[in-house]
């Protein structure tokens, strides 16, 4: 049994992020800089273990705490370690849809599913597409379209007045409206899929971003 934490989350709105990657950390630090009305905590969580089971433990273990904890999985992972199990193993996918499930059963978890990776998010603020990319590395070749200089670097997501979130601000709503129907589907999911306007739908940061 997990030990509990010697000082509980006080703050009315802390939210905890579990991600698997740098860009979804640079990304959730930049929607806090620039959106200085957001009276919530944004904390993002890098497991240092990846794995869909340590993930889900760190999202249970946090949801003891946290106001919300938002569980953001890139799918493309999850895809390739599929492909490659052992005939008659447990697939990670298989894994995952189990995992998800439970983490789905406590009120202040939101499981969210990017297929391939967050550069799909990103393109569909520009771009309104239902295209399954093969890897993050074709989604971010298509978005390289519209952001030319497009790096996956702490310096590019986090430059002074000229960061990931700002350069992508002005197609919130397209992004939101594009990716209203890529749901994840446990019986589809070799599918393009987009969850991350979930976030943007909280109350509390859906009335900070949504003004114009």
């Amino acid at each position: 049994m997990r030990k509990r934490s010697k000082f509980k989350i006080t703050a009315s709105n802390a939210f905890a992020f579990v991600v698997d990657g740098d860009t979804e950390v640079w990304y959730l630090q930049m929607l806090k800089r620039n959106e200085r009305e957001l009276n919530i905590n944004i904390e993002p969580k890098l497991p240092s273990k990846k794995s869909i089971p340590e993930q889900f433990k760190m999202v249970k273990d946090l949801a003891e705490d946290y106001t919300k904890v938002f569980w953001i999985v890139d799918y493309d992972v999850i895809v390739k370690e599929t492909r490659e199990a052992r005939k008659g193993a447990e697939t990670s996918e298989q894994l995952f849809i189990k995992l998800k499930e439970k983490a789905e059963k406590f009120d202040n978890v939101v499981v969210i599913v990017n297929n391939p990776c967050i550069e799909f998010w990103f393109l569909l603020h520009f771009e309104k597409t239902s295209k399954l990319f093969s890897d993050c590395n074709s989604a971010e070749k298509q978005l390289k379209k519209h952001l030319t200089d497009y790096k996956k670097t702490r310096k590019y997501f986090t430059k002074q007045d000229n960061d990931i979130y700002l350069k992508l601000k002005h197609k919130l709503s397209d992004a939101k409206v594009h990716s209203k129907n890529l749901k994840f589907d446990k019986y589809n999911t070799s599918k393009a899929i987009c969850e991350m306007n979930s976030l943007f739908e909280i109350e509390e940061i859906q009335k900070v971003t949504d003004k114009k």
